[in-house]
């Protein structure tokens, strides 16, 4: 029987190292890659073809919901994994709407983290029980009012998204422009196309907009599990 393969996607060291030292305990697994970006993730799933990657949110450079949209867009059979610190319905909603099979916080027991990757690699949801039941309560509810899905009239493109996690950790454009191989002038032009599509207008805006919709966090708590 062939291993579950594996990436890693965490920015830090010491989570990544206790997350790769758990899973080498397990003989169906194999570990593939480690990546400390979102932009290294998105470039070693195209490579790698892992079967499961376990993903942090906030990663430098590239978060880890962008990641999970644009590794979903070429590889839509990978099973992404996130592991997070923090539980904040918004960032579970987005990541689950995106495609995403489990969410586990970083709190959770590492007993649950195997088992966790062999369900997702199965095709099953896998959320910490928190998580799960926060997740049910809410559509209850939604049902109760008679809720519909809102629709999205102007959704920023990928390359918008990335531009604005750039913006929103202070990068300047020409730093932007280097960072994603693109000319100064585009850089300019995605910054006003965000602004136009989010009715924002200065830089402080979009900072806090990227924080409120989890695209760069204003704080992270390292937890080792």
């Amino acid at each position: 029987m062939n291993p579950i393969t594996i990436l890693l996607a965490e920015d830090h060291t010491i989570v990544r190292e206790g997350l790769r030292a758990l899973l080498k305990l397990e003989s169906d697994f194999e570990i593939v890659g480690e990546a400390s970006n979102g932009r290294e993730a998105v470039a070693l799933a195209s490579s790698l073809r892992p079967d499961v990657i376990v993903m942090d949110i906030a990663m430098p450079l590239l978060n880890g919901m962008e990641a999970t949209r644009q590794i979903l867009l070429t590889q839509p059979n990978v099973k992404i994994l996130i592991l997070s610190a923090h539980n904040d319905d918004a960032y579970v909603n987005k990541v689950m709407d995106l495609g995403a099979y489990g969410f586990l916080i970083k709190q959770t027991a590492s007993h649950i983290l195997p088992e966790a990757i062999r369900r997702v690699h199965q095709g099953l949801k896998s959320l910490s029980p928190t998580v799960s039941k926060r997740r049910k309560e809410a559509r209850a509810k939604a049902r109760e009012r008679g809720d519909l899905p809102g629709k999205i009239n102007s959704t920023p493109t990928t390359r918008e998204m990335e531009v604005l996690q750039l913006i929103a950790e202070g990068k300047a454009n020409k730093e932007t422009a280097d960072i994603l191989h693109i000319s100064y002038k585009t850089v300019e032009k995605h910054r006003q196309s965000l602004m136009e599509k989010l009715n924002i207008h200065d830089t402080a805006g979009l900072t806090r907009y990227a924080i409120s919709t989890g695209v760069i966090e204003s704080s992270v708590q390292v937890t080792i599990v």
